[in-house]
């Protein structure tokens, strides 16, 4: 036999090469086996097939008044290789175009969630209209999403714990869940790190993280100090993990991930201390038993989170806080295949946050296994 030098190898030596070849391969691939890649594309059909059954005739998800779970699932169905022309992609967009109010905002017109919606239908358009087909209503949703930001609009200053984040609408708080939606709709369609209003977004994002540091002098920001993110740190924060035994707030996995992926999107560094304490936080708490600080609530959104932020920092094997190396991908396919249903949905027993809606659910799990195949 020939080596690729013209050289003759022996049959033994061929198959070394052949293993060694093999062993290579093996450390590169997304998922650990071509096993665990059939499960992945068995539970993306399955998940597909029962999303196609779903959809109401509006072209809509749930219900017509719920827009966001809309962008989602469409959102989710694009990043699984359907087409912007496919009948049920298609439906879902036309769906989302309709909905986009004369301020700009892609929401039903007495929606409460307004940023929230309008962010994941951009998603959504921003990943169909690659061909510029959505720009105009991308442009206008873009400036809604500006003016519902909290800054000096709405009469507040830059030392105020809410400066720089988004709320569900212009009259509720701003949080770490609707920030985080705001930064990925705008990152995916095209606005730069050094964009005013993702700069306004870092400044409530680094108040967000239990980190006390020249970016956060909240009075509770050294308390739990672990760089660890709560839900907000508006109106004194809140965590929905709940408070220290010193009054500080608990940090939690969805968020976490959450802050960590803002923080990259926003142009910060690896060395940067924020993202150094937010990494060495999910190092000490890798896990996918649970949401860390919340057990099982909100555990597909944290599925979610994660696998986008592991993407994000470009990591493929990652090391946990004892030194064991962990397949993440590899660990969340797994993790994922033992909770679909048989029908090929998956839902949330602890039904908070509308997990027990198997059209949002599945949704967050495409959108899982989409970032588990991505390099």
């Amino acid at each position: 036999m020939l080596s690729q030098h013209g050289r003759i190898m022996s049959s033994s030596q061929f198959r070394v090469r052949q293993l060694l070849t093999g062993l290579l391969l093996t450390g590169l691939a997304l998922l650990a086996t071509p096993a665990q890649a059939d499960d992945a594309a068995d539970m993306r059909q399955k998940a597909l097939q029962f999303l196609e059954v779903t959809q109401d005739a509006s072209g809509s998800w749930t219900s017509p008044e719920s827009v966001g779970i809309t962008g989602l699932v469409t959102s989710a169905l694009l990043q699984s290789g359907r087409s912007a022309e496919d009948p049920v992609v298609a439906k879902g967009l036309r769906f989302l175009v309709g909905m986009q109010q004369p301020g700009g905002g892609i929401h039903a017109p007495a929606s409460r969630h307004q940023n929230y919606e309008t962010c994941i239908a951009m998603m959504a358009l921003a990943q169909a209209g690659r061909d510029g087909r959505y720009d105009a209503q991308i442009g206008k949703a873009q400036q809604f999403l500006r003016d519902l930001q909290w800054d000096a609009g709405e009469g507040i200053e830059t030392t105020d714990g809410a400066w720089g984040g988004a709320g569900y609408d212009s009259k509720q708080r701003p949080d770490m869940s609707n920030t985080q939606f705001l930064l990925e709709a705008l990152k995916q369609s095209g606005v730069p790190a050094e964009d005013p209003a993702i700069q306004k977004a870092l400044i409530f994002i680094s108040r967000a993280q239990n980190l006390e540091s020249p970016y956060n002098t909240m009075p509770w920001a050294g308390r739990t100090n672990d760089g660890g993110f709560i839900y907000t740190p508006a109106k004194g924060g809140e965590s929905k993990a709940g408070v220290t035994a010193n009054g500080g707030h608990s940090s939690y996995g969805s968020m976490t991930y959450a802050g960590l992926k803002s923080m990259i999107y926003a142009g910060l560094k690896k060395d940067d201390p924020r993202i150094a304490a937010a990494t060495q936080w999910i190092r000490k708490n890798y896990t996918l038993k649970e949401n860390p600080g919340m057990g099982q609530q909100g555990l597909f959104y944290y599925f979610q989170t994660l696998a986008r932020t592991m993407n994000v920092l470009e990591v493929q094997q990652f090391e946990d806080a004892s030194g064991k190396s962990h397949n993440w991908k590899a660990d969340l396919t797994a993790r994922l295949k033992e909770l679909q249903q048989p029908n090929g949905s998956w839902t949330n027993p602890a039904d908070r946050w509308y997990e027990g809606d198997p059209n949002l659910v599945t949704a967050y799990c495409l959108i899982a296994l989409a970032n588990c195949q991505s390099k």
